[in-house]
């Protein structure tokens, strides 16, 4: 578990850029592999299942605000360079994707830990440029290897603004399965036997 506060980037600079890459003349595509998957919390007109090659998704993130705390951290996903990742790609009208960014950064950008770019997502009517937001392995909030037991520990005791890391992992997992996306990695820890106590 981390023990040294994690410097904080301004997320400011990184919204403008993405904004200025994005440009506002073509609608905004975002792609979701984890909760936005299942509480995207914008409008959007077409939703399309996709693939992202070169990036996975990953249990390896620290929050200390959505599913923890600084006192007792709690995970969420990231998306890790290597691999693949299936997910989903949200398509917001031009005229509201200023104000989806925007909502999008005070919700998955608090502390500035993601490293948004703009992907290239397969889907079956072709490839689409999306925004992800991708981890660094380099980040401080990049937990590293951890234990099956720590994995426990964490599921047991970890609760942050928007609830457990537990149920943020379970819905996820939830709504991978409805989607026929198999994520072993994430079944394997949801099935490891609760500790003791």
């Amino acid at each position: 578990m981390p023990t040294t506060p994690v410097p904080i980037r301004d997320p400011a600079p990184m919204l403008e850029r993405a904004l200025d890459e994005w440009g506002g003349d073509e609608d905004l595509w975002v792609f979701g592999y984890g909760s936005l998957i299942w509480r995207p919390d914008f409008d959007f007109t077409e939703r399309r299942d996709a693939k992202v090659f070169g990036w996975h998704r990953a249990l390896k993130m620290w929050s200390r605000v959505n599913r923890g705390t600084p006192d007792c951290p709690g995970l969420v996903f990231g998306m890790l360079s290597g691999g693949s990742c299936r997910g989903v790609i949200f398509r917001v009208n031009k005229a509201h994707g200023r104000e989806v960014m925007i909502n999008l950064w005070a919700r998955e950008m608090v502390m500035g830990v993601y490293d948004p770019r703009w992907l290239e997502c397969h889907t079956s009517a072709g490839p689409v440029k999306s925004l992800a937001f991708t981890l660094s392995r380099k980040s401080p909030s990049h937990t590293g290897i951890l234990s099956d037991d720590e994995y426990c520990r964490i599921f047991s005791e970890a609760t942050g603004k928007f609830g457990t890391t537990h149920d943020y992992a379970r819905a996820t997992h939830e709504q991978l399965l409805q989607m026929g996306i198999e994520d072993r990695a994430l079944a394997r820890l949801l099935s490891l036997p609760k500790p003791r106590t």
